[in-house]
């Protein structure tokens, strides 16, 4: 993942990177698990169906054993042709279960990829429709030549609630000016817009390249805190503090490191354990004054 590569540098281990994926990806997971219990089950039927058929073949060879006389006595092959029906009957009993399993496992997963594929679907054709509008409204824009311009207004558009349309024109300045100490500003933008929408992973990409890459750019300071607030989001507490504690030691004197300060000593106090109670005062014995 993009935004794990961008920050495993900055303020958490790059082997903890998993856990946002393991976390944000879990629909995914579930989704090979039921499809690896459904491939067990369907190889378990696979190897029981070639049983019952030789139980079969045994039943049929007692039952024409008995047809055409035997030198074994007919008690014996009695009892071998009911311990052989017995054994079918066990068999079919496990082809039973296996089909039941299966028929749930493939319902279960059927409606998972399902709900999955309709809620993402859904959001592709959000967000496809808003990035056509923004291409539109971009395209009748007039842009301005100095860069300074041009990005404030990528960030009063964001003001304004036109998220995808200040993206585009992010994007764009990105292009024109790629290597302008402004970039890190343009990220932390670009981050900003999906904050807003509740986009964490590709917030998080783009806070993480202002902390990396553009760590002198005045919203450095900010970008430590949004990151902080999206693993927040995301129920990595350890991540989260991690970005704390960095924005503290890296720009100690900065407003973001004050209310750095203020989280941090809230989650030191969400984690002390509550005060036992004082033990009631023992009873006074009988006869006692």
């Amino acid at each position: 993942m993009l935004a794990l590569l961008a920050l495993s540098g900055c303020f958490y281990p790059a082997s903890r990177g998993r856990t946002l994926e393991a976390k944000v990806d879990k629909l995914s997971a579930d989704n090979a698990r039921m499809a690896e219990e459904l491939k067990q089950a369907r190889a378990q039927l696979d190897a029981t169906l070639p049983r019952i058929d030789e139980k079969v073949a045994e039943v049929t060879q007692a039952l024409e054993s008995l047809e055409k006389g035997s030198r074994r006595n007919t008690a014996d092959i009695g009892i071998q042709l009911q311990k052989t029906v017995e054994d079918l009957a066990n068999l079919r009993g496990q082809v039973e279960t296996y089909l039941y399993k299966i028929g749930e496992l493939e319902a279960g997963l059927g409606k998972l990829l399902s709900d999955a594929e309709k809620k993402q679907l859904a959001q592709q054709g959000a967000d496809a429709q808003k990035e056509a509008e923004a291409k539109k409204q971009a395209e009748a824009l007039k842009r301005p030549e100095d860069k300074k311009e041009f990005l404030a207004m990528a960030q009063e558009k964001a003001k304004a609630g036109e998220l995808a349309l200040a993206r585009q024109l992010y994007s764009e300045w990105m292009k024109k000016w790629a290597k302008d100490p402004l970039m890190g500003e343009a990220h932390f933008g670009m981050g900003e817009t999906y904050y807003t929408e509740n986009k964490c992973r590709e917030a998080l990409f783009e806070y993480g390249k202002v902390i990396q890459d553009f760590a002198k750019t005045p919203s450095a300071p900010e970008a430590y805190l949004r990151s902080s607030d999206c693993f927040g989001k995301l129920k990595m507490t350890e991540e989260s503090r991690l970005a704390l504690e960095e924005l503290v030691k890296a720009f100690p004197k900065s407003d973001a490191a004050k209310t750095a300060k203020t989280k941090l000593a809230e989650l030191d106090k969400a984690k002390k354990p509550a005060p036992k109670p004082a033990p009631a005062p023992a009873a006074p014995k009988k006869g006692s004054k």
